[in-house]
């Protein structure tokens, strides 16, 4: 079973970055999957933050034309659009959660993309926000994402 998956910015972020080899190759094999499950959604709010990312001189340093390639290969994901029903969703999360405004409106659009799964480092593993439970790609390395998501919809 297919279950949908949000991605973070961070996850694509250390796709991209050599210098932590184990993120890169676990951030690899989850995108890897999720483009061949067709299963990954993301958000403009990603997208946008990916960019800034790669072309920040202090991390990666991408070319902007490299970035942007990369930023428009990720669109094909159909991005999740910010509209007020999810600025609505973000500010419910934010009162009931001690969550920063960013996060909110990731699990926001999350949940606005109807995931059971938001695949991020920058929350807690195993938390839950409605439907949607957090999962550090990079805290079970000894098992696939394949057995991840499998120990998840069992």
């Amino acid at each position: 079973m297919t279950v949908p998956v949000f991605v973070d910015t961070n996850v694509f972020v250390y796709r991209h970055d050599s210098s932590d080899p184990s993120k890169q190759a676990c951030a690899e094999q989850w995108i890897r999957l999720l483009v061949h499950s067709r299963s990954g959604r993301l958000s403009f709010q990603v997208l946008q933050e990916l960019y800034v990312s790669l072309t920040h001189e202090q991390r990666l340093n991408f070319d902007r034309s490299e970035a942007q390639e990369i930023v428009k290969v990720l669109a094909t994901w159909q991005p999740v659009a910010a509209d007020l029903a999810m600025l609505n969703r973000a500010w419910v999360l934010q009162d009931r959660f001690p969550l920063s405004w960013w996060d909110a409106f990731i699990i926001a659009a999350a949940q606005t993309c109807e995931c059971k799964v938001l695949l991020t480092e920058d929350l807690q593993d195993g938390q839950e926000f409605g439907a949607v439970q957090v999962v550090n790609p990079f805290a079970a390395s000894d098992r696939t994402p394949e057995e991840v998501l499998a120990a998840l919809v069992s």
